[in-house]
Parts: structure tokens; sequence; C-alpha cells
């Protein structure tokens, strides 16, 4: 019965993926005053009608409207599938931005339809796959019962994770006492398992789908974070730190090319990539040089144009940390026009743009397993090219290649 009852829960719960976006106050207008009202109304309505006609049991939504009405609740039902499915496709994709920009995922290929809302984003690839993915579903499931079941073990699952993710935020960040933080939690925990045991009996009928594609996904997202992780610790091995290298560069008075350059970064302790090679077959240095690492905070958004933090390594040679939310995605040509605040003038068509394209081979040598490493590879050879990523303009951009061993 409990695993019935929370069918009903999450079909309410499903209302809040889309609304999540906008704020408290559209939440609680909109549950308070459309949902809730017109939730009661239909599952009472259904129960009334069971409690006179038992034989109704087959499908209480239609027999609960006459005749007549078939056709017309169909279509409601289709719409209401439709909505269904926007939110899952708008909770996808914003989920799917912050995992890419708190380094969880690889950077994807992003449509952003509207210039003025920064969330408005679509992820194509996502997009065909949640497609493939639902008709696969369909076709071999065969019957909503199966869906219900994976349906039901996924909403449960995630709502209990949630409730321990809740745990860390009230301890961890509101510094609540320890105690204080379990007993306030643990009531939603035990009725969040108490759904979930009711649904686990669910796991051979539909309910493994949920548990197998979690864990794909895990796999992946650890797989991209620890490789990244990897890969740091292999540039500060193979390459100076990044104020000892200029020191010895600019000792040696190496040739500076007119113009300016922007060279990416990803470590701002490091020496780029493509700056040490650019130095050592050119043997030069542009009058201007930026050296420019975004950083993506912990938080929505970060407040338009700053903090920027401009460091003077010498005249003319500059190190530049800018801040980005995990909702946001980086754009370099907005960076640099703040920059002009500052006094920095870098035009976008006469600025050369350096970045480092590393190719990764998977090794025996220690890190990760050897299929984890070749996951990471496979994963880093479809990423999105980083001149797309930084919204720069392709004929302004030098991409000098690097091939690393992990």
């Amino acid at each position: 019965m409990l695993g019935s009852v929370f069918l009903v829960l999450t079909g309410a719960e499903a209302l809040y993926a889309d609304m999540g976006h906008f704020g408290r106050r559209p939440i609680q207008l909109g549950w308070f005053v459309v949902a809730l009202p017109a939730l009661l109304l239909q599952y009472f309505g259904q129960g009334a009608l069971l409690m006179r006609t038992p034989a109704a049991l087959a499908n209480p939504f239609y027999f609960l409207a006459p005749d007549w009405m078939l056709y017309p609740l169909i279509a409601l039902a289709t719409m209401a599938t439709v909505i269904a499915s926007q939110a899952m496709l708008s909770g996808a994709f914003s989920l799917t931005l912050q995992a890419v920009q708190l380094g969880y995922l690889p950077p994807l290929r992003i449509t952003h339809t509207s210039a003025e809302q920064h969330g408005q984003i679509y992820f194509g690839l996502l997009n065909w796959f949640m497609f493939i993915g639902t008709v696969g579903l369909i076709l071999s499931f065969g019957s909503s019962s199966n869906l219900a079941a994976a349906y039901g073990i996924a909403v449960s699952g995630s709502m209990i994770i949630t409730t321990l993710l809740m745990y860390r935020v009230v301890q961890a960040h509101w510094h609540w006492n320890p105690l204080l933080a379990a007993m306030a939690v643990g009531g939603f925990l035990l009725i969040d398992l108490a759904f979930f045991l009711a649904n686990a009996q669910k796991i051979p009928h539909g309910g493994w789908f949920p548990l197998l594609l979690g864990a794909a996904v895990f796999t992946i997202m650890s797989t991209w974070a620890r490789g990244r992780a990897i890969v740091a610790d292999h540039l500060r091995e193979q390459f100076p730190p990044l104020l000892q290298f200029l020191q010895e560069i600019l000792s040696q008075a190496p040739y500076r090319t007119p113009g300016r350059a922007v060279l990416l970064s990803q470590h701002p302790d490091i020496t780029p990539p493509a700056l040490l090679q650019n130095v050592r077959h050119n043997k030069s240095l542009h009058e201007q040089v930026y050296i420019l690492t975004v950083r993506t905070e912990p938080v929505p958004y970060v407040p338009s144009g700053g903090p920027l933090k401009i460091t003077t390594i010498q005249e003319n040679l500059f190190q530049v940390v800018a801040r980005c939310g995990f909702m946001e995605t980086p754009d370099i040509p907005r960076v640099l026009a703040h920059l002009a605040t500052h006094g920095h003038i870098l035009p976008v068509d006469e600025t050369t743009f350096f970045l480092s394209r590393l190719t990764f081979l998977a090794t025996p040598k220690p890190g990760m397993a050897i299929w984890r490493e070749k996951i990471f590879v496979f994963l880093s050879r479809n990423t999105q090219r980083a001149s797309s990523y930084f919204h720069l303009p392709a004929d302004q951009v030098v991409e000098i290649g690097l091939v690393l061993e992990i």
C-alpha cells in the first residue's frame, strides 16, 4: 500500500521540478492555490467513487467522469504528460550544466535559447539520449506497472539522498548542533526509508533500472572528477610554478610580439602548457599578456562583473582570476568587457587567445583502473571545444596541443 501511495506523492512532487527555478514564492502560490485543491478534489473524488463502485478500481481516473468525457480526459492526460516531460527536461538540463561547471562532467555543447535568462538552455545530446531512453523503456518494459516500479525506486532513492545532503547542510553550513541536526533530519529520513523499503520489493519488476542507471552515471561523474585531479597532479609535476617560470623567462628578455594575448589556464598556480610551448618554440611573448583563470564558485550566480582578481606580475603582464556561478556558463568576451572597467582595454577582435589542447593516453600508471582511464580518455575526446565553450571567436584562437600520459 505504501508503494501505491508513494506514486501519488511522486506525482505531486514532480510539480516542483520546473518551478524550483523561479524561487520560493511561485512554489507556494502554485501549490496552495492550484495544485493542492486540485489534487484533493481528484483523489477524494476517486475515493468516493471506489466506495460506491468498487469495480471502478480498474481505472478510477477515467471512470470518475461520464462516458462522453473519455476523449477530453485522454487529451488532458496527454497534456499533463507533455508538461511533466518538459519539467524533467528542464531539471535534467539544469543539473547537467551544474555538473559541468563543478567539474563532474565534461563540457557539452550548450545552446542558450535566451539572451536575458541564464537558465534557458538546451543540451541537444542529452535530449536525444532521453528520447532514446524513453522509447527503449516503453518497448522493453511493456507495462505501466513496471514503469511505475522503476519510478518509485528512483524517486524514493533520490529523496533519501536529498535528506542525507540536508543533514550536511544544516550541520556544516547552518552550524547546527550535530545531535539536533540528526534529530531534525532523522524524522524525514524515517519517512523516506519507509517509502524506499515499500518500493524495494519492486526492484525485480523494473526497479533495477534506475539503480543501474544511477550507478552508471555515478561511475562517469566520479571518473571524470578523478581524472581531472590526476591530470592536475601530472601538470604540477611536469610544468613549473607560474611565477617561477615567468621570472626565468623575463630575466632572459624575450622578444615581445606586438599585440595582446590572453592565455587560458585551469590552474592559476601552474604554468599553462600553451604558454610554455609558445615560449619554448617561438622564443617570444606578446607585448600585453593576460593569464586568465575562470573559477566556478559553489553558488548559482556571481554578481555581474566581479569580483575580478587582477594581479600585476610585471608591466604589461597580468594574472586574472574571474568567477562564475555553477548555473552560469563562462563567457570570456564578457570578462574582457568587465576588465575594461578596471582600465584594461582588450578588444576581442584585436586579441589572440591561446588555449592548451590536452590529449590523454591511458597507461598502467598509478591513479585509476585502466578501464576508468579509457572512459576518461573517451570523454575528453568528445567534449565541446574550449573555444566554443568560452564563447571565443574561432579566428582569434590559437590552440597548442600536448600529449599527456595518465
